[in-house]
Parts: C-alpha cells; structure tokens; sequence
C-alpha cells in the first residue's frame, strides 16, 4: 500500500494550518523566556482548555503545583540536573506535574453512572500506575495547551523525582513527573527541529 503523501498532510485537517504550526510544526521546548510573567488566569484558561482530553474512566489524577515564590524557586533549582538549573532559576513561570496516587477518591463524582468506581482501583500497585498512566495523558495535554496560549513549554524530566517529591508534595500521595517552565519564547529559546519518524515508520496497516 502507497503511503499518504507527507506534502498533503496539511489539507486533511479541518484545523486551520496557522493553529497546526502553533500547537505542533513551529513549536519547540523552550530553553529561554523573556521576562514577560504568566498569569494565574492564564494558567486557569488553560487548564479550562486541557481538561476536556481523554483519560481512562475519566480518572483526572494530574495536579499542578506552580512555583512562583522566590523561596519556593531557591528550594527547587538544587534538585534539577546541569544546565536545567540555569533555565529553572530563570523562568518566568515553573510548573510541577505530579500524579495523584489516591485520585480513585473522586472517582464518584467523576464516574457518577457507576457505582462504587473507587473500589476498581482498590490495590495500591495498580492504582499508581494507572495515576502515573493517566497523569502522563494530561501531561500532554497540558503542554499542548500552554502552546495555544501563545506561550511556550519547556518540559524536564532531568531533576531528582524524589527529592522534589518529597520537598513539594510531603504527603506522601503525590509523584511529581516533570517540572515544565512556562513563559514567552526568548530569541534564542530554541534549537532546529530535530528529526521525526515518518508516517510509514510509525503505521502499518491489518
């Protein structure tokens, strides 16, 4: 079978092409911002966009803690890897995405055509991988949404999980699964595109 031609990929979707290059093509993990700041009532516009995207039973274990206080900054910036440091202390905005392990507590009133949803999720084990699985998805969407805001993601898993869990979420019922800086692109926020995998690479056909 002739694999679709990458050339058409554009006309297929009843997006308009401004907004594809915006949230994917013309997108990029930002490395710099300006000094411009994100707003709390941003930040909520977006969360009221994202949180429309798919989970597995409706589960939403994603929660964000936003780090805006100096304190807060100084107390985070030593658990982040190399040159993730630099680019953490300077961000206008940094953002922790943590899984909720015991989200199957609202499970009622999210799922209210079940009964009892909660006790699908009764097992610890299973439980936190589906809060890992399904925080990950709105991850995803999170950073999708920061880019139809007009601002930019700067995503990173490179941080000590642990050591930031356990300072920011002392609890004892959260993961954090990336720390992500927000804010508008600075002139040299980004590297060229790096390579993608081709649509034939990726599909085949049963």
């Amino acid at each position: 079978m002739t694999a679709p031609a990458h050339r058409d990929a554009r006309t297929h979707l009843t997006l308009s092409q401004e907004a594809q290059d915006q949230l994917f093509r013309a997108a990029r993990t930002a490395n710099t911002f300006t000094d411009e700041p994100v707003s709390d009532e941003q930040v909520a516009a977006i969360y009221e966009l994202v949180k429309y995207g798919p989970t597995s039973l409706n589960q939403q274990p994603l929660r964000v803690l936003l780090v805006r206080s100096p304190e807060a900054r100084e107390r985070l910036v030593p658990h982040m890897s190399g040159s993730n440091r630099a680019k953490t202390a300077a961000a206008p905005l940094v953002a922790l995405l943590a899984a909720d392990l015991d989200f199957h507590e609202e499970l009622p009133r999210l799922v209210p055509f079940m009964d009892a949803p909660q006790e699908v999720f009764a097992e610890p084990t299973a439980r936190a991988a589906s809060a890992r699985f399904n925080a990950t998805l709105q991850i995803g969407y999170f950073i999708v949404g920061v880019r139809a805001a007009g601002l930019a993601a700067g995503p990173m898993s490179g941080f000590d999980a642990d050591a930031v869990t356990r300072a920011f979420f002392p609890d004892g019922r959260h993961q954090v699964l990336l720390v992500v800086n927000i804010g508008r692109p600075g002139p040299d926020a980004w590297k060229g595109r790096l390579p993608r995998l081709d649509y034939p690479e990726v599909f085949r056909t049963v």
